[in-house]
């Protein structure tokens, strides 16, 4: 069963490596993400990333788990209460 959910993303290294890697995972993704969202902090020198989804939980989990392993970034998520 698929849920919704959303994974935010808090990148603070803004290295190219990392950004790359960010965005070489989201495209292997792109066939489960509803939408992306991305919002640049310049005063605190961050990128806050929201990426909407919905997927069974196991491809959830592993996005977020591979995105968390990337230098510099955080990555959670949210699931909605509901199976689609």
């Amino acid at each position: 069963m698929n849920r919704i959910a959303t994974i935010s993303i808090i990148v603070e290294h803004s290295e190219d490596e990392n950004i790359k890697q960010i965005n070489e995972l989201l495209h292997e993704y792109q066939d489960v993400i509803l939408g992306r969202m991305g919002l640049p902090d310049r005063t605190h020198k961050v990128n806050i990333i929201s990426v909407a989804l919905c997927a069974d939980e196991n491809m959830i989990n592993a996005l977020t788990g591979k995105l968390g392993r990337i230098d510099g970034i955080t990555a959670k998520t949210l699931y909605s209460k509901n199976s689609y």
